[in-house]
């Protein structure tokens, strides 16, 4: 028996068109396996709440062993895992290929989707998983502005609390009207002679990603010039969807497969045509190159797909090692304090971001290895809100203690909600609009 992490662990595809997935007593009972494993061990006791919830518990039976634990408290320990994979990644001695084959996320991704099959799933919780559906209300001219409004309002926040269970302290990010896709869909790049170099062919195209499109346009915007500004041919999607996170963690599996059988055929039209894929987004970028790959191991489209997937950064820093990234830089941007999202630290690709801004002269990234606690919907449900304040404290903590630092994170749902909780008013930028204004664009 080996342990202690000694070897690269392995990811098991995920079995979920099997009906023994959706089995609740065989699921139970894998759920005692592990969580007994998990009491002896205890490694992951400061990650998300479900640990220390699940801790508690035992340690407050009759007699403080997993076998007088209520069963209910299961559901608890469920709901309070947001599938940041940081106890897989980074506590875990018992992953594969250890013998006891224990991989907590997919326990509670299975759980989940058992959950939502037995139709006990929120109704608030389908509707914020919904992102396209909203974005796209959420983004009508003159209607925008009234969700814009309403979401700035405390007493309007106050109805909503108490009508949908969503915090009136949870930050909300604004719509926009005017698209990141609408901005792109009529764009001519200005590299027209793409050079290719590592993994790269010099030519990306843009997977906006709801936050992106209807949230955010201008990290894309900010994307799109630091990527022309370096000879890359940039182009995006003629048709896109969810990537499929949010249905992921809230385990509708079947709408992640049809969000998937929406996405993929363009995606692969796109590579077929000599683009690599890149998204603004952490999370929607691990989707492509890990979960839905997880899902959907036999699918050659799919596997075609997370090959060309890219985060942003690390794709400039594979132009960097091939000699083709500019580093002429017309200004200095400083001192930065850098939250790693979860969900970059997941895809295994180092700190790509913190190594390019070291580039730009006089720069120093103080690179913070935490949980923002946000999971993009976790922080925002009344019920977890201040859970997922006090999983953020130490990351807030840190950033506070750098004195005269700009806070970034690859994540800007991650940034809101630490930005909101620092007591040291700070300059919130996201590295690629301070890479853009390193080069002077």
């Amino acid at each position: 028996m080996r342990e202690g992490s000694l070897e690269a662990p392995t990811r098991h595809s995920l079995d979920w068109k099997n009906a023994s997935f959706y089995d609740e007593a065989n699921l139970f009972h894998e759920l005692d396996r592990v969580f007994d494993i998990c009491h002896g061990c205890r490694r992951c006791f400061n990650l998300c709440n479900s640990f220390p919830l699940l801790f508690d518990v035992i340690d407050e039976s009759e007699t403080m062993e997993l076998d007088s634990v209520d069963k209910k408290v299961y559901w608890d320990v469920v709901d309070n895992c947001y599938l940041c994979d940081m106890c897989f990644m980074s506590k875990c001695p018992y992953v594969p290929p250890h013998e006891w084959n224990l991989d907590f996320p997919h326990l509670m991704l299975r759980a989940k989707a058992v959950k939502f099959k037995k139709e006990t799933t929120k109704q608030r919780d389908k509707l914020i998983t919904s992102t396209d559906s909203i974005g796209k209300l959420a983004s009508i001219p003159i209607i925008v502005n009234a969700v814009n409004a309403a979401n700035n309002s405390k007493m309007v926040r106050g109805w909503i609390d108490k009508a949908l269970d969503i915090h009136p302290d949870a930050v909300i990010p604004k719509y926009h009207s005017n698209t990141a896709r609408k901005q792109l869909a009529n764009h001519t790049s200005v590299s027209s002679a793409p050079t290719a170099c590592q993994e790269t062919t010099g030519k990306v195209a843009i997977f906006t990603t709801c936050y992106g499109n209807y949230n955010r346009p201008d990290l894309v915007n900010d994307l799109v010039a630091v990527y022309e500004h370096n000879d890359i041919t940039v182009d995006s999607c003629k048709q896109e969807k969810c990537c499929g996170m949010p249905k992921l963690e809230l385990g509708d599996l079947d709408a992640v497969e049809q969000l998937k059988n929406n996405n993929i055929p363009e995606l692969v039209r796109l590579i077929d045509a000599g683009f690599d894929i890149i998204a603004p987004v952490p999370s929607c970028v691990l989707m492509f190159k890990q979960e839905l790959p997880l899902m959907f191991p036999d699918d050659a489209d799919v596997a075609k797909v997370r090959d060309a997937m890219f985060d942003p950064f690390e794709y400039l820093m594979l132009r960097h090692k091939g000699g083709l990234l500019k580093t002429e830089f017309q200004k200095e941007i400083g001192d930065v304090s850098y939250q790693v999202a979860c969900h970059l630290r997941v895809q295994n690709i180092g700190l790509k971001t913190k190594e390019l801004l070291e580039l730009i002269p006089n720069t120093s990234v103080k690179a913070h290895e935490r949980c923002s606690g946000h999971d993009g919907t976790y922080a925002l449900k009344s019920e977890f809100h201040e859970i997922s304040k006090k999983i953020a404290r130490p990351v807030v903590s840190r950033v506070d203690k750098d004195k005269g630092a700009t806070f970034s994170s690859d994540c800007p749902m991650a940034a809101d909600h630490i930005a909101a909780g620092l007591k040291n008013e700070k300059s919130v930028k996201n590295p690629m609009s301070l890479l853009k204004q390193a080069y002077g664009l």
